[in-house]
């Protein structure tokens, strides 16, 4: 039995928190036996609690990559579990403790943003590829453009596999189910409707999106374009509304603790990113609705959605384009139940949550030597 300790620093969950409870759900139990190192107070516990995985508290790396006080407290778990392997996430203290111990190391890198020209030539790529290199054996890419980030930062590209997320499919809703919720959110009868899944910050492009309610609002278009999230732009964000005078057309829904309603109404989903994105959950979630999806042609997004088929790529910063494609989808119906289909064929045979846990338990398994065990 391989065993595999996997270890976070976040105390909140985000898109690194949700898989790994994706992994701890589906993983191979037959083959492998996991625990879990996480802060103190950290959010992820009580839901790893549930599934029935150790879990191992520190006080200690609470949201930190480096925290050099937490690396003798790790050493001590890591002798109590005795780990095969220690898979990290943003976590240099816990790939500094498993050398130290003698354990091998993956590394997940969940996002996808231009690393600091510094560390792309000269002596900073030279230490930077150095210090990823020596502390993992393997280092997981969420993303193709995850990788090249990597890659640019000296990280050997031999060491690189890219796994793509994957996602519980959510429940499709009936018709007076989702006619319900149409009306709690404001969505009138006759009415197409499009949302943004994120959190408010200006990388994420909520502003494209909502010059593109204006787009359509001039077109004739009847829709209304929703946004879930909360963030530092959402003052900013409401400003932009009034001043285009779109307060009757795009609402803004605050936190979603559970997006399945929203998915299940909605006609397209969007994503505006143009500073950071890897492989957006919240658009694999639309999809296992079959739902497409329009999105700007930056990070991750072009491994999610592939261009004609199960929606658009448009290029960043680009509310016109944005909107045209919408527009296209809202309108020619046989092109839409087109693309809902291949939506939902490429959820299945991609990005399910078994398919998600199978890739990472054949790294360990290979890493481990018992692939064939």
């Amino acid at each position: 039995m391989l065993r595999v300790l996997q270890v976070s620093s976040d105390t909140n969950i985000g898109g690194a928190g949700k898989c790994i409870l994706t992994y701890l759900k589906y993983y191979n139990k037959q083959k492998i036996e996991v625990a879990t190192v996480v802060p103190k107070d950290s959010l992820l516990k009580p839901h790893i609690d549930r599934l029935g995985v150790k879990v191992f508290e520190i006080d200690a790396m609470a949201d930190k990559s480096l925290d050099f006080s937490a690396i003798k407290k790790l050493l001590d778990i890591f002798r109590e579990f005795k780990p095969d392997i220690v898979h990290t996430h943003a976590s240099m203290s816990a790939r500094i403790a498993a050398r130290i111990y003698g354990a091998k190391v993956v590394y997940t890198r969940h996002s996808v943003f231009p690393p600091n020209p510094k560390l792309t030539h000269g002596i900073g790529k030279m230490l930077c590829g150095l210090a990823n290199n020596s502390t993992a054996d393997k280092i997981i890419a969420v993303a193709e453009a995850a990788k090249q980030n990597i890659c640019d930062i000296g990280v050997s590209e031999k060491k690189i596999d890219v796994i793509l997320n994957g996602v519980e499919p959510l429940r499709k809703y009936s018709d007076e189910e989702i006619a319900g919720i149409k009306a709690e959110y404001g969505v009138p009868e006759g009415h197409k409707c499009a949302a943004i899944v994120a959190r408010l910050n200006e990388v994420k492009g909520h502003k494209y999106f909502v010059e593109a309610a204006k787009h359509l609002k001039d077109m004739g278009v009847k829709a209304k374009l929703l946004i879930a999230g909360t963030g530092d732009m959402e003052t900013a964000i409401r400003q932009q509304i009034s001043e285009l005078g779109l307060e009757e057309d795009v609402i803004m829904l605050g936190f979603l603790t559970n997006v399945e309603p929203l998915m299940n109404i909605i006609d397209v989903q969007a994503n505006c990113s143009f500073g950071t994105e890897a492989t957006s959950l919240s658009l694999l979630e639309g999809m296992s609705l079959g739902k497409p999806a329009v999105v700007s042609d930056f990070g991750g997004n072009p491994g999610v959605i592939k261009n004609g088929k199960n929606g658009y790529l448009v290029p960043t910063h680009d509310s016109m384009a944005l909107a045209q494609r919408l527009k296209e989808l809202f309108e020619d119906s046989t092109l839409y139940e087109e693309m809902c289909k291949k939506s939902k064929e490429i959820f299945d045979s991609t990005f399910t949550a078994v398919k998600y846990a199978e890739n990472i338990d054949n790294i360990y398994l290979k890493l481990g030597g018992k692939n064939n065990g």
